[in-house]
């Protein structure tokens, strides 16, 4: 299928060609969402770039088709179709297999538009020989992959979605079930953990064999290689796993870079070898709610000043993120990993506390299956606050 144009009554579904066209995807939220006082308007510069090959590495090992809905003159709806060869490598068991594809940034007035933009999306996935669509995926399972089925009420923390309420029955309505949920949780990080953590901690710093350290923005690469390393390690048998590529680090290290601080990321360390790490990100979401996704001509330097604490060179922030944490393989399942994850959120806890005025965090996503993960969430008085879900179905052929 070379082209892609479904007609229905008023409404017409068009592939995303030009960079208007592109332009007009990802301006459309901003009107859909206007009233919605949970959302938070993303940086649009940065969101272009997310959709445009050549400045999004997941290009490189993916290819993706963008839909528009428009009804009389007007844009009404939005889509993604994607397959990432990156995911038809892993076992169908992890989430892939080589007829697995994903669709994804869908965003409709009304549920006919919806439906219109889902049957074009997986016209699409089917004529690249897509038998099990996956979504909602947008458009890298690093990126925001699943639908906000819990928690409408809360805006949503640095690289998380947010979702009309609406879009579960409509989802659902077209044929889709649920194959996994992910998981967001929060906790009050002024209180101090129950007695059993600390004594946990306590005995974690009085072992010869266990370092603590900071990471040291200063050696960045570096830093960000033994993350990596530990992460490719701990998660590889995760469903939705799929590595990064080199691009992709540099990529994501650059965009990551203005919310990394020393204090805020933890490697753990056994026998002199690092084993575990943990990544806390100020809420950057907070910093730019009334920059309405512009950085020019005044936005930038706002996001700067707010980022940088004014003079301090530490933002103050009501909350803090905890988007990616691992240990390796081999220690997984043991007291070890235990005390190594409570000690590094502890010493984040602190810092985050004392030096940025932090008194939320929030941990996630982590999947529902996760036990692990799960378990220390629960441990330090945790509750879930969102809840992601990611649907399949299969489809017929033609």
């Amino acid at each position: 299928m070379q082209s892609t144009m479904i007609q229905a009554n008023t409404t017409t579904i068009r592939q995303v060609v030009t960079k208007a066209d592109r332009k007009a995807f990802v301006e459309l939220p901003f009107r859909l969402y206007a009233q919605d006082h949970a959302w938070v308007p993303p940086l649009k510069d940065e969101s272009m770039g997310l959709i445009t090959p050549g400045k999004n590495p997941f290009f490189e090992h993916a290819k993706a088709q963008l839909f528009l809905a428009e009804r009389n003159g007007k844009i009404v709806g939005r889509i993604s179709a994607s397959v990432d060869y990156a995911w038809t490598s892993m076992p169908a068991d992890r989430g892939g297999g080589t007829d697995s594809g994903n669709w994804g940034y869908l965003d409709a007035e009304d549920q006919d538009v919806a439906r219109l933009l889902i049957v074009s999306a997986e016209d699409w996935l089917r004529d690249e020989g897509v038998r099990r669509a996956i979504g909602p995926i947008s458009m890298s399972i690093w990126e925001e992959p699943g639908l906000l089925i819990r928690g409408h009420d809360q805006p949503p923390t640095v690289m998380m979605g947010h979702d009309d309420k609406r879009y579960e029955a409509w989802v659902e309505a077209a044929g889709y079930v649920k194959v996994k949920d992910l998981h967001t949780w929060e906790l009050d990080i002024r209180l101090p953990f129950p007695k059993l953590i600390q004594r946990i901690i306590s005995s974690g710093e009085k072992n010869p064999r266990i370092r603590i350290r900071k990471v040291n923005k200063k050696r960045f690469a570096d830093e960000a290689a033994i993350i990596l390393t530990i992460l490719n390690d701990a998660w590889s048998d995760n469903w939705g796993f799929v590595p990064f590529t080199e691009s992709e680090i540099a990529f994501a290290g650059k965009k990551m870079k203005p919310i990394i601080f020393n204090d805020l990321v933890r490697i753990a360390e056994l026998d002199g070898e690092p084993v575990a790490f943990m990544m806390t990100w100020p809420d950057l979401n907070e910093f730019q709610t009334d920059l309405n996704g512009d950085l020019f001509p005044f936005g930038f330097i706002k996001l700067l000043w707010r980022l940088n604490g004014g003079f301090s060179g530490k933002p103050k922030v009501k909350t803090m993120r905890v988007p990616l944490m691992g240990v390796v393989k081999r220690l997984q399942a043991s007291r070890m990993a235990s005390q190594l994850a409570f000690m590094m959120i502890e010493y984040i806890r602190r810092a985050a506390v004392a030096d940025f005025g932090s008194k939320r965090g929030e941990i996630g996503w982590i999947l529902e299956d996760n036990q692990g993960m799960n378990s220390i969430a629960e441990s330090i008085n945790c509750e879930i606050n969102k809840t992601y879900r990611i649907y399949e179905k299969r489809l017929l052929g033609e």
